[in-house]
């Protein structure tokens, strides 16, 4: 994948290279607020693609930027809260999982069925 331009990249980060933020490749992101003038394009589109909640990874294949550069770019909107992110619920615990002899049992009904 192309990841632009490095002075480009440079001038869309303000020159950062790390994000000091909560999001990984699947945190889910929503727009708060409509654009507003005067923000950075970038920034613009972030809102746009988020008016629904929309994974990190999917806002990187559509800006076709790098994930650290979009990183960058949603820590400066959640800082000022334009957007939210929120993490996809983990997978049940094990322990709230039915028992194996009462999944066993379901499926000998099944089959007899």
């Amino acid at each position: 994948m192309d990841t632009g331009d490095p002075d480009r990249l440079y001038t869309v980060t303000g020159g950062r290279s790390r994000a000091d933020d909560p999001f990984d490749l699947v945190t889910l992101v929503v727009s708060e607020c409509e654009p507003t003038a005067g923000m950075q394009s970038e920034h613009v589109r972030i809102l746009e693609l988020c008016r629904h909640p929309t994974a990190v990874v999917e806002i990187s294949a559509e800006l076709k930027l790098p994930i650290t550069v979009v990183r960058i770019l949603l820590g400066d909107l959640l800082a000022t809260s334009r957007i939210t992110a929120r993490h996809p619920r983990a997978a049940q615990s094990f322990a709230s999982l039915p028992e194996t002899a009462l999944l066993k049992e379901v499926l000998d009904g099944l089959r007899n069925l």
